[in-house]
């Protein structure tokens, strides 16, 4: 019992806990994310009521794992929450950047499909991985 206590209060513990934790979430906002893009014409056949449903489902798995981002931060240690910040803001950057130059690129006609945002999603998600990798190798 003593050393079942004494695991929850070790900071890698935590951590390690913290992000399986984040990762349930992530992962279940993903599911719902798809259930919301694929359902209506895969499943239910574009009916609007559980197209509504799934939307708002997803609305609301996504503000639940933004609450648990905001507290697997909160339990970091200054250097992980600084590590942490800087890959947001240079994911934020990026976002904002790329963003808009990726969509004037479709409105000039420069490109032969339309931009969606899961390109920019993904370019937000391994942004975030490459900063936070040298962020933690840089203080290591």
């Amino acid at each position: 019992m003593d050393k079942l206590k004494a695991d929850s209060n070790n900071y890698p513990t935590r951590i390690a806990k913290g992000s399986l934790h984040l990762l349930r979430w992530t992962a279940t906002w993903v599911a719902t994310t798809a259930l919301a893009a694929f359902g209506p014409r895969l499943i239910w056949d574009f009916a609007t009521l559980p197209t509504i449903f799934a939307i708002l489902v997803n609305l609301g798995i996504g503000f639940r794992m933004i609450l648990q981002i905001k507290r697997y931060v909160q339990a970091l240690d200054e250097l992980g929450q600084k590590i942490f910040l800087n890959a947001a803001s240079i994911t934020l950057g990026v976002g904002l950047v790329c963003g808009p130059s990726y969509t004037l690129l479709a409105s000039q006609k420069l490109m032969s499909f339309q931009p969606e945002i899961g390109d920019l999603m993904m370019l937000m998600s391994l942004t975030f991985v490459a900063a936070n990798y040298v962020g933690t190798r840089k203080y290591r």
